[in-house]
């Protein structure tokens, strides 16, 4: 069965704050910098700064990747 979803995206923009926050919470864990970490990542310094402060509401799945590779954390614990 499916679950039905909210008429807003309220509920994506929280989600997308969750994960920004993991991945604060992760580079912050391993003391590394944003700007070690976008650079390890291979994206752009603006799109990490975004993601963790929960402005990028809709990250690209190969964005996440790159970062929970550079963070050598599993894909599942930044998205929950």
């Amino acid at each position: 069965m499916l679950r039905e979803l909210p008429d807003d995206d309220d509920w994506v923009h929280a989600h997308s704050r969750l994960i920004g926050a993991r991945i604060h919470d992760r580079r912050i864990q391993l003391n590394v910098t944003q700007e070690a970490l976008y650079l390890a990542a291979g994206i752009d310094r603006r799109t990490l700064q975004n993601l963790e402060s929960g402005q990028l509401g809709n990250p690209t799945l190969a964005t996440l990747m790159r970062i929970a590779t550079a963070l050598d954390t599993p894909l599942g614990k930044l998205i929950g």
